[in-house]
């Protein structure tokens, strides 16, 4: 059975969780992975808890991560640390916010993307096919912004 990769993105809404993991699938996607989602809104649209879960491999069976097994957790909010950690697998890798300096991007709320950048270090997925990814899944008007955000999180330093 080949591998498959298991990502946990939380926040709160608002902050581009669910853009985030939608760049995430489609890069996986267009990287001819098998590729399965899934969301979990809180209370409220804006403000409450959300976590979405992309995982990607040969063959995926569930869109669900299983309990302890994301390789990879990003979060967007520092208070959704604590709510989500039980999800990373021992030797996962947890993506924080505060791992971006957030005063140089130029608009704060692409810290979603920028943190894409950073997750992109990780994984065997071409910084093209991140990069045809984030523009297809936004509008052409913010692609500058993002493309530049996204660049800002490959360069920080991993955790």
């Amino acid at each position: 059975m080949s591998k498959v990769t298991n990502i946990i993105v939380a926040g709160l809404g608002g902050q581009g969780v669910l853009k985030c993991s939608d760049i995430i699938a489609d890069a996986a996607f267009l990287n001819g992975c098998d590729v399965k989602k899934a969301e979990v809104h809180g209370m409220s649209q804006r403000g409450g808890s959300v976590a979405c879960d992309v995982r990607f491999g040969d063959e995926v069976l569930s869109p669900m991560v299983p309990l302890g097994q994301a390789d990879y957790l990003l979060v967007l909010s520092d208070g959704q640390t604590e709510n989500n950690i039980h999800n990373l697998k021992k030797g996962g890798v947890l993506i924080t916010a505060d791992l971006i300096d957030v005063e140089k991007l130029e608009n704060k709320r692409s810290l979603n993307v920028a943190i894409l950048g950073l997750l992109s270090n990780y994984l065997t997925i071409s910084e093209e096919t991140w990069l045809k990814a984030i523009k297809r899944q936004l509008p052409e008007k913010i692609h500058a912004v993002n493309i530049n955000a996204f660049e800002l999180g490959r360069k920080s330093s991993r955790p």
